[in-house]
């Protein structure tokens, strides 16, 4: 298949938008209201059906598949762009922190739209039962669905399709979805790569990607042998649901399948997204945003819901849960890889371990601030993270997590309603995540709804009710960026 033009699609957004019919208010830089209510289409169904398996038995041939996806795509990403553009800002404001490669600056500001007529204080004096009533909870706050909800599965952002493209001949790009975010709100790419055993090291990536090419060039006298091992399983293609050899492949050619650092890039996030394996019916799924694998050698828990209990068991289930959509039967069918935990499960968690932190100038041993060293908005952050912010309470120092999940109830706030075929549900139990290097992996929460720190913390001040004042969270947002 005949690759799209690259400048449209390293801006697929601006593509869209740019092209929307004169009459619609977002081709003139006009915003909608912050929160639409559902339209006729998506009020037709607000119940759930009783659905937990997947279809095993396709009755219809690649080419009638593929011909019906591609027509019926630009539809979906334009459905997708509208509803981008009337939750966030989507604008470059780069700040003057870099992410940790120094290649790419850290955007700044709130981004989440605010219904006309009200303001984030307004909100924030209001109960959740009146937010609720009056329909006000910003609809950047509600889950983010899946750019092609209905299918769901893996969808990489063009870097990562064009690098492993042009590595490995191995192609990542899918007929149906678009990754659906503009660059600049993403992370750094390539990612640098800090090895826990070889801190004097720093960034061993020299700037590139890796690849099944490449690796064992880069990491030959870095890594022991049983790390090596595990990197090359790591970047090994196994069958996806999405990326396979049968008629209900998304990808325009038979395919290997995905590798773990096809969305890990580098042991880190390219931000790929794909939905959850562990919930059903399928429009009750939200939509999951890679997590970074730097320090997993200190959590306990693993996968956003799933509560996994070791970095072994998360490897493991990966391939009947992720890859596959949580069904075991149709990853039978597909070609399920079973790694075995004795040897390759091992190996491949040993390198997970390696991956590391980037470095964090301005902390000392315990995680806290060297005065010599930071700024006195930094200081006054730190005291807000301890104290009148409570985030502390979930994200402990020095890593900056608990090992536990945690239940932010947002049904306090919002009825559900379906949108864009997901039924935004309030998400239940969540993992706590590491903050450390956090300023390195935007977009934020579980499925990447906060497009900046500062979202994250009007996201936080409005859902614990803490009254932050303005200057108090811009105080929060400079100290997270020191981690």
């Amino acid at each position: 298949m005949k690759r799209q033009n690259e400048n449209c699609r390293t801006g697929l957004l601006s593509c869209i938008i740019a092209f929307l019919p004169a009459a619609c208010p977002l081709a003139h830089g006009q915003t909608s209201p912050a929160q639409p209510r559902a339209n006729a289409e998506d009020q037709k169904s607000q119940s759930l059906p009783d659905q937990t398996y997947m279809p095993v038995v396709i009755d219809k041939d690649f080419a009638s598949t593929r011909e019906s996806d591609q027509q019926k795509k630009p539809a979906f990403m334009q459905r997708q762009a509208n509803l981008l553009q009337s939750r966030y800002d989507l604008g470059d404001a780069p700040s003057n922190v870099s992410m940790s490669g120094g290649r790419k600056k850290v955007q700044q500001g709130v981004r989440v739209k605010l219904g006309d007529g009200v303001s984030w204080q307004q909100l924030a004096d209001m109960s959740p039962a009146e937010i609720k009533r009056r329909n006000l909870f910003p609809m950047g706050f509600r889950p983010l669905p899946h750019a092609h909800h209905v299918t769901g599965g893996q969808v990489f952002p063009d870097d990562q399709i064009k690098t492993i493209l042009d590595a490995e001949s191995r192609n990542l790009e899918r007929f149906d979805v678009e990754f659906d975010l503009p660059t600049h709100l993403t992370p750094e790419f390539p990612a640098p790569i800090f090895l826990s055993t070889r801190p004097d090291l720093g960034d061993v990536s020299q700037g590139k990607v890796l690849t099944i090419k490449n690796y064992y060039m880069l990491l030959k006298g870095k890594v022991t042998p049983v790390q090596m091992e595990g990197m090359r399983l790591l970047l090994t293609p196994f069958p996806q649901q999405q990326f396979n050899q049968t008629e209900d492949r998304k990808a325009d050619e038979p395919s290997l399948g995905v590798s773990c650092l096809d969305c890990h890039t580098n042991g880190h996030t390219n931000a790929a997204f794909h939905l959850n394996p562990d919930t059903r019916p399928q429009a009750a799924r939200f939509r999951l945003d890679t997590v970074s694998l730097r320090g997993m050698f200190n959590q306990q828990i693993h996968g956003s819901k799933r509560s996994l209990r070791s970095v072994e068991d998360f490897t493991q289930f990966e391939q009947r849960t992720a890859y596959f959509d949580g069904d075991h039967v149709i990853a039978a069918k597909k070609g399920l890889h079973l790694p075995d935990r004795s040897d390759a499960v091992a190996m491949m968690s040993q390198m997970q371990n390696m991956f590391d932190f980037p470095p964090a100038p301005k902390l000392d041993e315990f995680g806290k601030l060297i005065p010599e060293k930071a700024t006195r908005l930094e200081m006054k952050g730190q005291e807000i993270f301890f104290g009148k912010g409570r985030c502390d309470e979930c994200h402990k120092p020095p890593f900056y997590l608990d090992h536990q999940m945690h239940d932010l109830h947002l049904e306090r706030f919002y009825a559900p309603e379906k949108i864009s075929d997901q039924f935004n549900i309030a998400d239940g139990p969540i993992k706590t995540f590491t903050l450390r290097g956090i300023k390195d992996s935007p977009p934020y929460h579980h499925d990447g709804r906060l497009l900046t720190l500062a979202d994250t913390v009007e996201f936080f001040n409005l859902v614990l009710q803490l009254d932050l004042t303005t200057e108090e969270k811009h105080a929060l947002t400079a100290f997270m960026l020191c981690l």
